[in-house]
């Protein structure tokens, strides 16, 4: 099991470059390596809001913050080269479907050549790097088939959203042949893999158009909770968790360079998949409180109706597996927005619960 100390052995006192580290999953992600004893170096736009995770977490305090566009090739590449970073997790994107039918051109350009821009920063740097670049669960071509995605299927988006990152996955595909090949890696020592995880939950969403925040937001107001697609269904997971794939899979690209560089499905258990209406009622008991509205207009923009993941690949392979089931995923997330302490503090504590507690939360369960 991944535990605090056992990352530590890898990441203390090593430099860490994170794109998107102001975004929701990025905020957790620099908790956690700040907890580790990482040293640092953020990369993103700004927080949106002030209420943010971001700013409610000091997220400044953390690391080292530069606040510019992905997209911008020269300044990330400058960035990365100064930083001479041991790691990169890249996270930075537009990672909303709704607004990818919105602005398609900007979700490409952030998606698709914000991808681009760090992967070409790499053949400018001479030292040993492991790069873990976060895609999404939704780059396969989904049929709405209940098809289980394993890494070997199709990759395809409706979607702008979808095809950006699907594009995106061939994009490392094609740098990780053409310029960071295993059989030259003596010379480039750079290890890069890819990461499919989705449908991500957790305290300090806020984004718009997310399930979460939609039900948190309706409850504090005693609104009822509109749902667009009651029935879809989806493998949710609590952020904590593909953040720590991430991190694990990261100290076996360390500890053998040559063998983990590919892409890898994240997720909960393939049979522990709830439909959005279940996700809701979950929450609705947890709160004691809430009523749900279905929303009726016909209009809709499409998004797919079952999406499911096969992990087996990262269980086989690295040892990972999940330690919530989507339960327990759900209550602690909606009991951090009804927590009144300090966000950090909520935080900390899951995290430490988490990663020091694996053993116990299993025999829970």
């Amino acid at each position: 099991m991944v535990t605090l100390s056992y990352l530590k052995k890898y990441f203390q006192g090593k430099k860490v470059f994170v794109t998107g580290h102001t975004g929701f999953k990025g905020s957790w992600m620099i908790q956690i390596l700040n907890q580790v004893g990482a040293e640092l170096k953020g990369y993103s736009l700004a927080p949106e809001h002030h209420y943010d995770l971001y700013y409610q977490i000091d997220g400044n305090s953390l690391c080292k913050s530069i606040i510019h566009d992905i997209r911008d090739s020269e300044k990330l590449q400058d960035e990365i080269l100064n930083f001479e970073p041991d790691f990169i997790f890249h996270l930075a994107a537009q990672p909303i479907v709704l607004e990818g039918y919105k602005n398609p051109l900007y979700t490409f350009e952030v998606n698709t050549q914000g991808t681009a821009n760090i992967l070409n920063a790499l053949r400018y740097y001479s030292k040993k790097c492991v790069v873990i670049c976060i895609t999404t669960d939704k780059v396969y071509e989904n049929n709405d088939e209940n098809t289980l995605f394993s890494e070997h299927h199709k990759l395809g988006g409706y979607d702008p959203y979808s095809a950006s990152k699907a594009a995106a996955e061939i994009i490392i595909s094609s740098y990780r042949n053409s310029f960071f090949n295993t059989i030259d890696y003596q010379i480039h020592q750079k290890s890069i893999a890819s990461v499919r995880a989705g449908n991500v939950i957790g305290g300090g969403d806020y984004a718009p158009n997310r399930i979460i925040p939609d039900i948190v937001k309706s409850i504090q107001f005693d609104n009822p909770i509109i749902l667009r697609n009651p029935h879809a269904i989806r493998p949710w997971q609590h952020v904590i968790e593909p953040l720590s794939a991430y991190l694990y899979l990261a100290t076996k690209m360390v500890d053998e360079p040559m063998n983990f560089n590919s892409a890898y499905n994240i997720g909960p258990n393939e049979s522990d998949v709830l439909t959005v209406e279940e996700l809701t009622q979950i929450a609705i008991q947890t709160v004691g409180k809430g009523n749900v509205q279905v929303e009726s207009n016909q209009k809709k923009l499409h998004e797919a109706a079952t999406l499911m993941l096969n992990i087996a690949k990262i269980k086989q392979e690295i040892g990972w597996e999940p330690i919530y089931n989507s339960k327990i995923a759900i209550e602690k997330t909606i009991n951090w927005y009804f927590d009144e302490r300090s966000a950090a503090i909520k935080c900390i504590e899951l995290i430490n619960e988490y990663f020091q507690n694996q053993t116990k939360i299993t025999k829970e369960e």
